[in-house]
This record gives C-alpha cells, structure tokens and sequence, in this order.
C-alpha cells in the first residue's frame, strides 16, 4: 500500500519550495509579482496536525505542507511555465543515449546549521533514504528505470551524476524530492536502521530540523500552531539583489474543519484559505461588499477531477459483458450532465476535463469534442441498439438472461462532489431505465475498494500530472492502478496482452514508449495519441476539472495561485505583507 499511496498522493505533494525572482526564467510580472518589502507575518491554516517533521518517515499531507517551504530539491517548477528549473542543481546534462545526466549542484547554499551544502548530502539523501526500501516514503518505484532503480554518485564536491538503465523522458520529475542534511543523518545510517531514521525529527524534536529553504522552525504546539521563521542565510535573492524570503514569519494554525478555516479567515485570524465552490458564492458576495480581501480563482494543473468507472471485471458476467461494450460507455458519456455537474455541484468554477491530461498541461490535446453533448434520448438509442430494451416492462432494461440492467456505484459520502453527483446521475439514468444503487464509502477507502475489485461501479479521482508518464500505474493497462479492469495484469505482476482489447494494447505500448523516449516533441505526440484513444475508447468517464480557488487578505503581496491546490507551495518566498 505504500507505493500506491506514494503515487496517488506523495507525487501531488513533493512540490519544490518557493522561486525567486532572480532564479526564474518565466515572465514574473505576467503572475504579477513585484519586488516586495520585508517583514511581516503570514498566517495559514493547516488541516490537521502533522504526524512528524521527517519528511521521509511518514506519507502525510499536512506533513508535506509545512516541510515544503524548509527544504529543497535539486529541480523545482517555474510558476509561470510549470516547466521544471534549477533548484539546489544550477545545471545539467544528459548524454546521447539518455541515460546519464551530470548535476551541477549551487555553490554558497548552507543549511541552517550552518553547515555548507554539497554533493554528499545529494548522494546520501537519493542512496540512503529516497532509494532506501526500509523508508516508509521511499521513492523507488518512481526513480526506478529498465527495471533498476537509478545510481547515483558524486563526481566532485559540486558535481553528482545520476545513471539509468534505460532513458527515461520524465526522469526530471521525481527529482523535486528534498534533499537532506548528510552530516546529520549519517550518524543514524537509514540502510542499517530505518526504524530509526524514521522515528528522527519527530513532531517534539521539530528544533532539530534542519534544512537549505527559506524558513526554519522556531516552534511547534501540538494540535495548535506550527510557527516557521525566516532563513536570513538564505541563497536567493530578487530583482533587486534584495535577500529572500520577504516574511519574518510563517504560521500555521491547525484548524481541521473547512467551514471554520473560512470562518477564521473572515475574522482575521488567517491571511488566506483555500476554497471550494460550496463555500465561493457566500465569499464573493462579501469581497463584492468591500471585505478586505479578494477571491482569486485559476486553472488547476494538479487537481482530482472525478471521473466515473465500471468494472471490465465485474463478478456478473452479464453485467461484465455490458460495461466492456464500447457503446454502453458511450451511452453512459451522453448521459453526463457536466453543465449541471459544473453549475450546481462546483458553482461554475470548473471547466470540462481533460483524458487524463489537466486542459492546461503542455501535453494536452483538445478532445472536449469527444465528450460529446449531455443527450438522454442519445443515450437511450445507443442502449436500444445495443438490444438492452425493458423486455418485462417494469421501468427497467433488461440485458442478458432477463437481469435488469441495475448495478451499484460506489462513492465517497464525505466528499462534497460525489454525493450530489451520484444523485444528478441517478435521477437522469432512471429516466432512461437503468436502476443505479449508490453504495456509500468514506474517500480513503474508495481505492482500496477498487484495487479489490469487489465493486461494480465508482465514482473515483486521481490527481492529474504535469507529465503523463507520472500516471503511467494508473492508465497503462496491466499496471498496478489500473483498477476498472485489473484482468490486464496477472497475479505475479506482468501484462497479461490476452485479456486487452486493440486500443488497450496501443495504449500499453504509447507509455511503454513514452517511458524511454526523451524528444519532447515525440512525446507530446505518443501522449496526444493516448488522449484520443482514452476520449473514444472510455476506459473511465471523466467528469469535470475543478479550478483553483482560494480567499486570501488584501494585506498580502505578491500572492500567486498558480500552481497546484495548495497556493502557498512556491510562492513563500515572493509573499510580502502590505
């Protein structure tokens, strides 16, 4: 389960820490960043408290959000581009064949114990903990290429090189994981005591912690307050030759309930808030009246768009055999009311989605014609084609062995997208004659649910990718994710090519091509071809891209939501307080 967890969220987490102006090769005043002034605290909710502050010794998202802005990678994301740049590496090459690529890692970075930053502390964190199998949030499935996990070894002081067995178009990727301190870790050894590294920098030690980024602790209140302060060592700097971050001072108060997240924003307790379109209407007419703050709403590279499965392997062979119809899926596509979806459940701040690609991804091929126009009567006639009629004339239609078409989705009751959409979906269905049977499970275990493939149908989201190769165990059929019809894939692990159909094994060879290949244009055409494929052949339904979305204070400078769901990420350093 680590590894799946690790795919589905440490990937949509291991954001880089903040860019500065100097740093950045995209057009900042187009994200309207100016040179700010320094001082000031920034105050942010955190959802829970976090587990530890070793950010490799437990897979946990308020963790994740705090850590982001103490440590670094060796590549980070351009806000402007959401193209990978040099982080704590200033540089790179790569050789012919793709397989070696050489780092040159910045000189004149410390860590906050003063101690300088080098090659060891690259070389030990990526052999020792990232590739180490005994760490809980180890990186080896995502770093690992032909079969066998990266090597990676130092050159000299400043220079590490990294070696795969096979080129690898994303390998960049997985490098925005953080880099930590050799000097400190070496005395724990994480390949002969993981237990023990893992149990270091544990939430009472977080004054031990000690990392390159622009904040460092000063404190932490269980279950209440998780206070950062400024790194004045700290290597970037902006336009003006003027040292980052801006802010003295990073809060973080633990507040567990979204309603009262917004409700402290509004007292002033917080300086921003992340929002959904529940919560956007009521918010927008106060920024309207003159609230001091202001909503700010962008298109989503990361995100969950909700899509909709039905099990190739359903126990029912019947029922089986109508979901692996080409035209059922159709039906069910035309039976999508996404305008509604996009109205009523999002309050219009979401988009139609991409086919496993976000709509704003530098891979994305436009298919929103393949989603075709909500069509009931459409869909009914794909159905009576298909001789699924109501043989009994009971409302119902009927397939083989006069079983009515009825069949179970499953979703997540504690999410405030899917209950609203189950009940949208099930309304249109019975007006065409299928019977659904909403069947209610808490988020965390909608997965685990499907990998079991003890269900017939489910409303489920994974979190897009900025490059589709991330995503691989999700929509290569015969791979571990690949839940709606896990027959692909055989009980040792390895594609089984008898149970795909034509287009399934064109999608298996596109990532297993994509995997190796590093022109990005051939790429970007491998990858186009798969959103064809997935838009006309429907693995899965896609539903709707929500939006960015959040309330921040007018006392903030400098705030950019651009990146992901959670604003902060990369933009810490940049923030000033007016």
């Amino acid at each position: 389960m680590r590894k799946l967890t690790l795919l589905t969220l440490g990937f949509l987490l291991l954001g880089p820490s903040a860019l500065a102006a100097k740093t950045v090769g995209g057009d900042l005043k187009n994200l309207g960043v100016v040179v700010g002034k320094a001082g000031g605290t920034y105050t942010l909710p955190l959802g829970d408290s976090p587990s530890t502050f070793n950010y490799y010794g437990a897979i946990d998202n308020n963790t994740y959000t705090v850590l982001n802005n103490v440590f670094e990678s060796l590549v980070e994301y351009n806000l402007a581009t959401y193209k990978l740049e040099p982080g704590l590496a200033e540089s790179w090459t790569t050789s012919k064949d793709g397989k070696v690529w050489t780092f040159k890692l910045r000189k004149g970075v410390k860590w906050h114990d003063g101690q300088t930053f080098n090659a060891d502390d690259v070389v030990f964190t990526y052999n020792n903990i990232i590739l180490n199998a005994g760490v809980r949030a180890n990186q080896i499935p995502n770093l690992t290429f032909g079969g066998q996990p990266v090597k990676v070894e130092k050159v000299d002081d400043y220079t590490v090189r990294m070696t795969l067995n096979q080129p690898a178009g994303a390998f960049l990727q997985p490098l925005r994981t953080f880099i930590f301190p050799q000097h400190i870790f070496a005395k724990v050894d994480p390949l002969k005591n993981p237990e023990n590294f893992m149990k270091m920098w544990s939430t009472d030690k977080a004054a031990d912690v000690v990392g390159t980024g622009p904040f460092k602790f000063a404190g932490y209140v269980t279950g209440q307050k998780v206070t950062l302060v400024k790194n004045k060592d700290y290597w970037k700097v902006d336009t003006k030759g003027q040292k980052l971050p801006y802010l003295d001072k990073l809060e973080y108060l633990v507040v567990r309930d979204p309603n009262a997240q917004v409700a402290q924003f509004i007292a002033g307790n917080l300086d921003e808030v992340n929002i959904n379109g529940a919560q956007f209407p009521d918010l927008k007419a106060k920024e309207v009246a003159g609230a001091p703050f202001k909503i700010v709403r962008s298109k989503a590279l990361f995100g969950s768009p909700p899509h909709w499965s039905f099990n190739f392997d359903a126990k029912d062979p019947a029922l089986a055999k109508v979901f692996r119809d080409l035209r059922f899926r159709q039906a069910m596509q035309m039976a999508v009311n996404r305008g509604r979806v996009i109205d009523d459940i999002y309050n219009t701040i979401a988009m139609l989605p991409g086919h496993g690609v976000s709509p704003i991804s530098e891979f994305y091929v436009d298919t929103r014609a393949q989603l075709g126009k909500f069509d009931l009567k459409g869909a009914a006639a794909k159905l009576d084609a298909m001789g699924i009629k109501d043989t009994d004339k009971d409302g119902i239609r009927n397939i083989a062995g006069g079983k009515n078409l009825e069949f179970d989705v499953i979703y997540g009751t504690d999410s405030t997208i899917y209950p609203p959409l189950i009940t949208i979906l099930q309304n249109d269905l019975k007006s065409i004659g299928i019977k659904i049977n909403p069947k209610g499970v808490l988020v965390a275990n909608l997965l685990s649910t499907g990998m079991s493939s003890n269900f017939e149908s489910m409303i489920l989201a994974f979190g897009d990718q900025p490059d589709p190769q991330l995503r691989r165990e999700i929509w290569q059929p015969g791979q571990a994710l690949h839940y709606w019809h896990l027959s692909t894939r055989t009980a040792d692990g390895k594609p089984n090519f008898a149970a795909m159909q034509p287009w399934e094994k064109r999608i298996y060879d596109i990532f297993d091509q994509g995997a190796t290949i590093v022109d990005p244009i051939k790429r970007r055409a491998l990858y186009g071809e798969w959103q064809m494929l997935f838009a006309k052949n429907l693995p899965v339904i896609m539903i709707a891209k929500a939006d960015n979305l959040a309330a921040v204070s007018n006392k903030v400078g400098n705030f950019v939501y651009n990146l992901g769901p959670i604003p902060t990420y990369n933009t810490n350093t940049f923030i000033y307080m007016k």
